[in-house]
C-alpha cells in the first residue's frame, strides 16, 4: 500500500540528509521525497511516499518522530488531499512533429517551457498517472531527458497540519553529521 506522510521539521541544514540517512540505514525506502520551506520560515515540509503496510508506515512514523528536528508527522494518505507531481521533460522536436506535440501538451494542461531548434522543454505538473501518461506519449517522439519532483499533497478544506503549541520548533541549530 502507498502511504503518503507529511512532516514538519525545523528548516535547518542538515536535516533531510539525516532524515533520509536515518530511513536508509533501517532498510526503508521512500518511493518520493519532496522537501520545501513552510508559510513559518523556520519550518520545512517534507512529503514522503512510502510503499508497504501498516506495520511499516507505522515503523516510518515512529523513527521519524524521534527525530529531533522533526516537529510533527501526519499520514494524509487515508483522508481527502490534494496530490501534485512536477515534471520537465525534454524531448525532441523537429519541425514537422511540433504541432503534434504542441496539441498533446495542450491536452495534458502542461506548457512548454523552452524550444530549440530540434527539440522542447516541457512541464506538465498533476498527479502521478498523469504524469506517467503524458511520458509514455512522449516515448515515441523520443525523450532526451526528464526531470521530476517528488509528489507534494496536502489535505482538503480548512484543516491545517501545523505544529501543536507544545510542538512549536526552537530555535534551529545545526545538526550534527551521522
Amino acid at each position: 500500500m502507498r502511504h503518503i506522510l507529511s512532516a514538519l521539521v525545523q528548516n535547518m541544514p542538515g536535516v533531510l540528509s539525516h532524515i533520509s540517512g536515518m530511513l536508509a540505514s533501517r532498510g526503508y525506502n521512500i518511493d518520493s521525497l519532496a522537501v520545501g520551506e513552510t508559510e513559518d520560515p523556520r519550518l520545512s515540509r517534507m512529503t514522503f511516499v512510502v510503499v508497504g503496510n501498516d506495520k511499516v508506515l507505522e515503523q516510518v512514523r515512529k523513527q521519524l518522530e524521534k527525530i529531533v528536528t522533526v516537529v510533527r508527522v501526519d499520514d494524509i494518505s487515508s483522508r481527502d488531499y490534494v496530490e501534485r507531481d512536477l515534471m520537465l521533460i525534454k524531448v525532441a522536436a523537429p519541425s514537422g512533429r511540433r504541432s503534434e506535440i504542441r496539441e498533446l501538451v495542450e491536452v495534458f494542461r502542461g506548457r512548454i517551457v523552452d524550444i530549440s531548434h530540434d527539440c522542447m522543454i516541457i512541464e506538465i505538473a498533476g498527479q502521478e498517472k498523469k504524469v506517467e501518461a503524458f511520458i509514455e506519449l512522449m516515448r515515441p517522439y523520443g525523450i532526451l531527458e526528464l526531470c521530476r519532483t517528488g509528489r507534494i499533497a496536502m489535505v482538503r478544506g480548512s484543516e491545517a497540519i501545523k505544529p501543536q503549541p507544545e510542538e512549536e520548533p526552537a530555535q534551529a541549530t545545526p545538526v550534527a553529521a551521522s
